[in-house]
């Protein structure tokens, strides 16, 4: 599969790295407005490079697209693929908002467009093992979802100015795990913390904790951080009534060391998404590839996408006001 890559930034270079080890697919051509870095990437897998995304997505020798492009643009250039019937792997969020996304279902009726939305921790080996668990029985009745997710350090300020707030940027990833263990969620409460003070005239939080439940009274809470001393903190934890399951951060190693002065000491967590979630990343392109390739509909779809940005615009809301949300 000849697979074409809108955007050359850091997100770009890890599908891009994906595509070069998956057996059956290569980065055939990378746009980015910055053609410099275009030029770079593409140098860097053999493959061609452009200033016009729109030239990517109408080649006749690019089979498919993953877009990596800012978000105000993934919704035009989901709809330009599904014109010429290219199937799309998309970074999250779909849009900024659910306007965005209620016009692009409105504009992709007929089409019948292969999307998939670039939720990878889905595929994150200790993840996906907790939702076999789950699935198998092993856990019971799920009654309660943890999850845990800090960055090591804030994003550049710049970023966060365009980014559209740590709800639909950083806890979006969450809001879909949170709804891979108890389907669709009824009701959102949040709590947004401004405690750091580089980040004190940003507009945004800086933290934030979130109950959502379902239906059925099953509840999730989400702890997020922009920053944690420790490294990137990332847990996973299913209560039921026959067993909990928890999936714990990931270390460089598994030394532990003992002295006079600690005890049971370990590496660092690894440093950041890029090293925390690089298989989770290699087994997303693989779905997304088996889904094209087998005509079947790709998960996670433009649904469960456009299900996340609305928890996350409860969350803004609910934080704001000091209110739960219902959806």
């Amino acid at each position: 599969m000849r697979i074409g890559i809108l955007g050359a930034g850091r997100i770009a270079k890890v599908h891009a790295r994906s595509i070069a080890a998956h057996p059956g697919a290569s980065v055939a051509m990378i746009a980015d407005p910055c053609e410099d870095a275009a030029r770079e990437l593409a140098e860097a897998h053999g493959a061609r490079h452009t200033a016009d995304p729109a030239e990517v997505i109408s080649d006749p020798e690019v089979d498919a697209i993953i877009i990596c492009s800012p978000t105000p643009l993934h919704a035009e250039q989901i709809l330009a693929a599904a014109k010429v019937g290219k199937p799309v792997l998309c970074e999250k969020p779909i849009a900024m908002d659910t306007e965005t996304i209620d016009k692009l279902f409105a504009d992709l009726e007929g089409l019948d467009p292969q999307v998939m939305l670039g939720f990878n921790r889905r595929f994150d080996p200790s993840f996906a093992k907790v939702r076999r668990l789950v699935d198998g029985g092993v856990i019971g009745k799920v009654e309660q979802v943890t999850i845990i997710s800090r960055d090591p350090a804030a994003p550049p300020r710049e970023y966060l100015a365009s980014s559209g707030g740590i709800f639909k940027d950083m806890t979006i990833h969450e809001f879909d795990m949170a709804r891979f263990f108890l389907g669709d969620i009824a009701t959102v409460f949040a709590v947004g913390q401004n405690l750091d003070p580089e980040l004190a005239d940003s507009g945004d939080f800086d933290g934030a904790i979130i109950t959502l439940t379902n239906a059925d009274g099953v509840a999730a809470t989400i702890t997020n951080s922009r920053h944690c001393s420790a490294g990137y903190d990332q847990r996973l934890e299913v209560f039921g009534d026959k067993a909990t399951v928890n999936a714990d951060n990931i270390r460089e190693t598994t030394v532990q060391v003992s002295t006079g002065e600690a005890t049971d000491a370990k590496d660092p967590y690894l440093d950041f998404f890029l090293e925390r979630y690089d298989a989770a990343y290699r087994l997303e392109l693989a779905e997304f590839i088996d889904a094209v390739e087998n005509k079947r509909t790709p998960s996670p779809s433009l649904k469960d996408g456009a299900a996340a940005l609305a928890i996350a615009e409860a969350a803004e809301k609910s934080a704001r006001t000091g209110t739960p949300v219902t959806l």
